[in-house]
């Protein structure tokens, strides 16, 4: 909802503004889908070309998921650090190698059905089974896990990142399409130079457009939206590093509670539960 608010506030208030100053909205109807067609065919080409598939792909998927609110609540983190105390005390109470079928089949997991949010989260699972299976083999220290998942968490920074990078890219490029256009525009205009005034008015205020929308498209639109997926991007990656921090204090001999208390610190202060609230929220799933 806030990104349709904020474009319509944007736009809104530019053509708006033009308008009420006196400005002829209809110069601005008749030349938009010519302008439109040059500004944005080209942007999409050099898009393409500067682009692998699997980071168009990305961008795609990643552009519908921007408009509803962020999943990433207090309450995601709340079920999600109650998960991780359920299953450290179950680890506490009967041994590592009571949870290694809650590991290999999450899908019949009680721990992990009790908590449909984060629990049936694919990304979730198999970064928490994953790390929960080398710590039931017994083979790797609380270190080399730590590598591991930095390594894991940064390749996921990567890829998560791919299309804001594409985004930020093409921001870049659309004011030059725009001069492209306007470029366009004035040759088309000095081949009519025999024509009345009025309509050489017209088709010089046709070939500005073109540099207006560039600007426009870049700073007011696409450059805004990127910036908000890196945030959301980043949002995704906090719930990781929460899951990295908890184990590994858990790995280290904390009780679940202390442990779950190191997640909890590394999220973000709008999200972050407050340690009684926290509290009490755990007790109560039990």
């Amino acid at each position: 909802m806030y990104v349709c608010i904020g474009y319509l506030l944007c736009l809104g208030c530019i053509f708006g503004a033009y308008i009420l100053h006196g400005g002829n909205i209809g110069v601005i109807l008749r030349a938009l889908p010519y302008e439109l067609v040059i500004i944005g065919g080209g942007a999409l080409g050099a898009f393409v070309v500067n682009n692998q598939g699997q980071v168009i792909k990305a961008t795609l998927r990643a552009i519908p998921s921007a408009f509803p609110a962020s999943r990433y609540t207090k309450e995601r983190y709340m079920e999600l650090m109650a998960m991780l105390h359920e299953l450290l005390q179950k680890i506490r109470r009967e041994g590592l190698l009571k949870i290694e079928q809650d590991v290999d089949d999450p899908q019949k997991s009680p721990i992990f059905s009790k908590y449909p949010t984060v629990g049936r989260d694919p990304r979730v699972i198999e970064f928490m089974t994953d790390y929960l299976r080398m710590m039931v083999s017994g083979n790797l220290n609380a270190h080399e896990i730590e590598a591991l998942m930095d390594s894991e968490i940064d390749t996921y920074h990567q890829e998560s990142h791919a299309p804001v990078a594409a985004l930020a890219r093409l921001a870049g490029a659309l004011p030059a399409f725009g001069i492209v256009a306007a470029v366009l525009g004035v040759v088309n205009t000095m081949s009519a130079m025999g024509q009345p005034p009025a309509v050489l008015g017209a088709m010089i205020g046709s070939a500005l457009l073109g540099t207006f929308l560039g600007i426009l498209l870049a700073y007011g639109v696409v450059e805004p939206f990127g910036g908000l997926l890196e945030q959301r991007a980043d949002d995704a990656g906090k719930e990781l590093q929460c899951i990295k921090s908890t184990l590994l204090a858990s790995m280290q001999g904390y009780n679940p509670a202390t442990a779950i208390e190191f997640g909890r610190k590394v999220l973000f202060s709008n999200v972050r539960p407050g340690f009684l609230e926290l509290e009490k929220h755990v007790k109560g799933r039990k």
